[in-house]
């Protein structure tokens, strides 16, 4: 629910208001998750482009990764974005290896044996995305917000948030993992890979990650030419070098991707070891308005809607989509 312009200045005097908000926010999404995930689909995508989607006739990129969330629910989708799960799904095509290792997963943040753990580690949440912990000095680390945070985050259903039903099959646990450290110092690029059944279109470059504002520019398949495919590359002047484990990432990328319409395979380039972070099935949750009118229609083109796949072979909740 967008919050009012009028309210703008009163939030930002307010914390409280602007958690109240959050909160009302996240609760209207809630329950209109709860009485039908197209409608949720629908109101995001409404309020992100003033327009309702076409689900009866997905064209753009946006429009068929909603359909492909609401209508292909196919249970590998769930076992590959759970952090966890993903390590077997990568180890059953030989490909363990690419995984950053693994200290430790946990059910609950009391189990955490800290003293047990590295200097440097990342803990994750494996139910969701964005739920990570970047230690990078365990004598800093304040262990006991460190697990307040985790429970906190393993009570949330993200899938209720923004409608990705695949994450609500997913078991809440924490992964305590190596540090990636690519020699600067700062968050390391981020190499997403979009993949149409099993074959590699092109790469998005995620550079200057800690500072807020990441960079995103877009490369065809070879990093041979850049693509428009992103707004706020159109007016920057960067040109990002091709990783050094590239051609092993296109590889790791095709063979894993094989069962899906789509997915984005994203690596990380660390110090000459191409590492898998995850596997995204609904990146930005399917509506992303920074990706130019070109990407829309180009990326959209590129997949082939299949079959719906439901739980019990039928919707679990019926709504009439063709709102005027």
């Amino acid at each position: 629910m967008a919050i009012p312009p009028s309210f703008k200045n009163v939030l930002k005097k307010s914390d409280l208001l602007v958690w109240c908000c959050h909160k009302a926010d996240d609760g209207f999404r809630s329950l209109l998750y709860s009485v039908s995930p197209e409608w949720l689909a629908m109101f995001r995508y409404r309020e992100a482009y003033g327009r309702w989607p076409d689900l009866h006739n997905p064209q753009s990129f946006d429009e068929k990764l909603l359909w492909l969330m609401l209508y292909w629910r196919h249970p590998l989708k769930s076992h590959c974005a759970d952090k966890y799960g993903l390590r077997c799904y990568v180890g059953e095509h030989g490909l363990g290896h690419l995984m950053p290792r693994l200290f430790g997963v946990y059910e609950t943040a009391d189990q955490i044996n800290f003293d047990a753990l590295p200097t440097q580690f990342v803990l994750k949440c494996t139910h969701g995305c964005g739920y990570n912990i970047v230690c990078r000095d365990k004598c800093l680390l304040n262990f006991y917000d460190a697990q307040n945070t985790l429970r906190r985050w393993l009570k949330i259903n993200i899938s209720t948030l923004a409608g990705e039903i695949h994450y609500a099959a997913i078991k809440p646990r924490i992964i305590a993992e190596e540090f990636l450290d690519d020699g600067t110092g700062n968050l390391p690029c981020d190499y997403k890979i979009y993949c149409f059944n099993g074959k590699v279109h092109c790469t998005m470059s995620c550079t200057e990650r800690a500072q807020g504002q990441p960079n995103f520019d877009f490369y065809d398949r070879d990093w041979k030419n850049k693509l428009a495919y992103s707004r706020s590359s159109l007016v920057a002047n960067r040109c990002i070098p091709k990783p050094p484990t590239y051609d092993e990432m296109l590889s790791a990328a095709e063979t894993l991707s094989k069962p899906f319409p789509f997915v984005r395979m994203d690596f990380y380039d660390i110090q000459g070891r191409a590492i898998i972070g995850e596997m995204t099935f609904t990146p930005h949750a399917c509506i992303d308005t920074g990706y130019t009118e070109l990407a829309q229609r180009e990326l959209g083109a590129l997949i082939t809607l299949p079959q719906k796949l439901l739980p019990g072979g039928r919707l679990r909740h019926k709504v009439a989509l063709d709102i005027s």
